[in-house]
């Protein structure tokens, strides 16, 4: 199946029972057995879950995977990866993260004795002084959030392979409509399901994707004893969002590209952040790795300090000036203080997370009232 048919038909089949074209909210936390162990495949909805496994079979088959496991949040499934360490292993990482991913690294897992490498990844080699007997697990954005650095994950894979690490590639920012990591080498790809794939900011959720069997296996052990595991309603709301993840991609990518390139030279704005500029670091690699570049958009102001970088954030009226990103609506943040904040100033600002920076998610809008709304907030 091409990409358009899997979103709206991949692990949904007419429900068994009534026929029913759209796969069911089963609402339940339990199932009857005829004797005990002899059930239907579900026993308790914290391990499996009928509209919840429809959604994992669906998430499998837009990555070109097998498995598929949903979690209660984009962190939570950041968590079941980190749970397959021991204490003494060693994580790299980039030094361009998601404020909540090095939360959790450095907050809660440095506390048990794992420790983490933040590196500069443009280039793959970079990682090979770092890599020891310790190492165990490599874990990459691409593209970054919020500089839209871009790593080369066939790259990074190759030397994954050889040392026998872990990949994991977090594909939040890209969707499995730009972007699969598995046929690029990625053991696991994570997914904040809150953004792009369910796309209608009404649902918070996480995703984990493998072909490797034992990989599976580990990480269903954690999500079942651990719990981070979405109720049904959520799955439901986020099959539904899925049916139209082509489209609104489409549209997040067209309208992202014009708006770039009106912020590339509009004399408010100091530098710009989109992978879609020849001139953008590592450009090739997101052409060769990417279907298209995207809705997600950095800029820094040039001259603001952060009381100005403030009034303009407020002075939108079609962006929304929220957290998150990736849903049909535009929303713009302010990353050293919103999804940034738990990164130390100096750390976030080493790699451009400056107080004047601002993330645009490009929304699927009528693309004259993005560009007004932005002319108006600019002045």
């Amino acid at each position: 199946m091409k990409f358009a048919t899997k979103a709206i038909h991949a692990g949904q089949e007419p429900d068994p029972t009534t026929g029913a074209v759209m796969t069911p909210i089963y609402q339940t936390s339990t199932y009857w057995q005829k004797s005990p162990g002899d059930n239907k495949g579900y026993e308790y909805s914290r391990g499996t879950n009928p509209t919840r496994k429809a959604l994992e079979d669906c998430l499998a088959a837009l990555e070109n995977a097998k498995y598929g496991l949903a979690f209660s949040s984009g962190m939570g499934a950041t968590d079941a990866v980190l749970k397959l360490l021991q204490p003494g292993d060693e994580v790299i990482t980039g030094n361009d993260l998601y404020g909540g991913s090095y939360r959790i690294f450095t907050k809660i897992f440095t506390k048990y004795g794992i420790k983490f490498h933040f590196l500069d990844l443009s280039k793959p080699e970079n990682m090979l002084p770092y890599i020891n007997d310790k190492t165990k697990l490599v874990w990459i954005e691409t593209p970054t959030n919020p500089t839209m650095q871009i790593i080369d994950i066939e790259g990074v894979a190759k030397i994954t392979k050889e040392k026998n690490l872990i990949l994991t590639v977090d594909n939040t920012f890209a969707s499995p409509y730009l972007q699969n990591p598995i046929d690029l080498g990625a053991d696991i790809v994570m997914h904040s399901v809150t953004k792009y794939i369910g796309g209608h900011s009404d649902v918070v959720m996480g995703a984990l994707v493998t072909n490797d069997e034992q990989l599976y296996k580990d990480l269903w052990f954690i999500y079942n004893a651990c719990g981070a595991t979405p109720g049904p309603q959520d799955s439901f709301l986020v099959l539904r969002g899925i049916k139209t993840l082509h489209l609104r991609m489409k549209a997040h990518c067209e309208n992202g590209e014009r708006i770039a390139h009106y912020l590339k030279t509009h004399p408010k704005v100091d530098k710009i952040y989109w992978p879609g500029f020849e001139d953008h670091p590592n450009h090739d690699v997101a052409k060769r790795q990417m279907r298209g570049f995207g809705g997600m958009i950095s800029i820094t102001l040039k001259g603001a300090d952060l009381q100005e970088t403030f009034r303009i954030s407020s002075n939108f009226k079609v962006f929304t000036l929220a957290e998150s990103l990736g849903g049909v609506e535009s929303l713009i943040n302010h990353p050293a203080t919103m999804t940034h904040g738990s990164i130390p100033k100096e750390e976030r600002e080493k790699v451009g997370v400056t107080d004047n920076l601002l993330r645009l998610s490009v929304g699927v809008e009528d693309i004259d009232d993005l560009l007004e709304d932005l002319e108006n907030a600019l002045k």
